[in-house]
């Protein structure tokens, strides 16, 4: 190897720490950190995400990418007084799990002088996650764990972003999550979700908080190793409940597609921007209505997690 392709692409001085195989770049650690933090400032420039006075809700689950995102925000905030941050942990009461995230989050938060909020499943909606398995487990449901989580946190995730008067919503989704829903999507032919799952949301409603996206343009395996350059504690132990099988197939059919064919990951993303205007045009806007359990927007009668609440029990 000659002596210039021994050194980093960017400074051409310290030995590379991490090569960009779809790019062909070979970085130092310093430099490899400063690209992700120069990519996401790129994303909120792009798409117009963030204003100079806005006040962010950072949803924090403890995990790398939400920690990773976190950290970059906080760096950039110093730089724009009339913007806010506030960091958002939902703790669904997974005993054994989410206590180490809590803990994680909350002493991040403490080093970067953000404030931290918690709003918990058991506060909103009587039961903690592992209460809610049991009583699916007893009424002999077919609903999964995954199946209800996600719209119950997506809820929780609002409420707390209201109560904290917050008016947008940032989270750590990586390029990698974004292309797999964007698969499994096509997969379940559901084309309203593919029109509509988009980096910045749009605003339909006063009591939905607007939702940004940030890392949308980071590819999960970098968010991690910007965590461990920049030497960050996260929680590295996957949920108990995790386990959508669809959405596991796909991530191992990416991973070997990129592994094959570099820069498979951003092909596919860059896709699906192209068609998604032609696909939202195809689409009925919802007209919302207030739920009649709960009072929040929803588009039918009553909305999804009042509806899986139901059937919990």
């Amino acid at each position: 190897m000659s002596e210039s392709a021994a050194k980093c692409s960017l400074c051409k001085r310290k030995e590379p720490f991490f090569h960009r195989v779809y790019s062909g770049e070979r970085l130092c650690k310093r430099c490899f950190a400063e690209s992700i933090e120069d990519k996401v400032r790129a994303t909120l420039v792009r798409y117009k995400m963030l204003s100079y006075n806005d006040h962010v809700a950072v949803a924090v689950s403890g995990g790398k990418d939400s920690i990773t995102l976190l950290e970059v925000l906080a760096k950039m905030e110093r730089k724009y007084p009339r913007a806010t941050l506030v960091a958002v942990t939902v703790d669904e009461g997974i005993a054994g799990y989410r206590d180490e995230a809590l803990d994680i989050t909350a002493a991040t938060c403490k080093r970067l002088r953000i404030p931290h909020r918690v709003v918990s499943f058991k506060r909103l909606y009587g039961y903690t996650l592992d209460e809610m398995v049991e009583q699916i487990q007893k009424r002999g449901s077919e609903l999964t764990p995954c199946a209800f989580c996600g719209v119950l946190r997506r809820k929780a995730m609002n409420t707390a972003a209201l109560e904290a008067k917050a008016n947008k919503i940032a989270t750590g989704h990586t390029l990698d999550d974004e292309v797999q829903t964007s698969l499994m999507n096509i997969f379940h032919g559901d084309i309203s979700k593919l029109s509509s799952e988009k980096p910045v949301t749009d605003v339909v409603h006063p009591r939905l908080v607007q939702k940004v996206k940030p890392m949308c343009e980071i590819p999960e395996k970098e968010s991690a190793l910007y965590a461990y350059a920049r030497g960050f504690k996260f929680q590295s132990t996957p949920c108990p409940y995790a386990g959508e099988a669809l959405r596991n197939d796909i991530r191992s059919l990416l991973n070997r597609m990129e592994e094959r064919h570099a820069g498979t990951k951003f092909t596919v993303s860059k896709s699906i921007e192209k068609i998604r205007p032609a696909l939202s045009g195809l689409q009925e806007k919802d007209e919302f209505k207030e739920c009649k359990e709960c009072g929040d927007p929803s588009a039918g009668e009553v909305c999804r997690a009042c509806q899986l609440l139901k059937q919990i029990g």
